[in-house]
């Protein structure tokens, strides 16, 4: 029996951009989906000891074909890849791999891209520490994750501006 995920969610975000207690909620290490906690998100806020930069186009483009590129060199299938200014969503098979390695593999590659080509990342964190990774075990689950990673976080951006331009 082959208990390998079909794929992996991954989801990490940009160094101070969902601190625990976040009004979007957040998730706990042992205890999963938090509810908001403003006073515990404000304390981990006033301890950022870097600004909170976000990603911009050309940034987030470059973290995308750093995924791309690692997934070929790995021979691993990419579904999605979807860099946002906060927060980066992957959607991957890597037989053989556990979830976490490479969550970790992605992130230390995407660092390396972005301290390489903007130097204001270098000497300061890119992302957040950890991150997440859901497995994915049907075709089903696959399909909506990579909706979710794809299309839903485009039309978020899109609902974003157009509220603030009817404001």
């Amino acid at each position: 029996m082959n208990d390998a995920p079909l794929a992996y969610f991954i989801t990490f975000t940009v160094y101070g951009t969902f601190l625990q207690g976040d009004a979007r909620w957040w998730r706990s290490r042992n205890k999963g989906a938090r509810a908001p906690q403003p006073l515990l998100e404000q304390w981990h806020r006033d301890r950022l000891k870097h600004e909170v930069i976000l990603l911009d186009d050309e940034q987030r483009i470059a973290v995308e074909k750093e995924i791309k590129r690692l997934c070929e060199f790995r021979g691993w299938q990419l579904w999605k890849a979807n860099s946002r200014t906060n927060h980066v969503h992957v959607v991957v098979t890597a037989s053989g791999y556990d979830g976490a390695k490479v969550r970790d593999q992605i992130k230390a590659n995407c660092t390396r891209v972005v301290r390489e080509r903007w130097p204001l990342f270098a000497d300061r964190p890119v992302w957040t520490v950890g991150g997440h990774y859901q497995c994915v075990n049907t075709v089903e689950d696959l399909d909506q994750v990579v909706l979710h990673a794809g299309e839903v976080q485009d039309r978020k951006d899109r609902d974003m501006m157009e509220s603030a331009a009817r404001r």
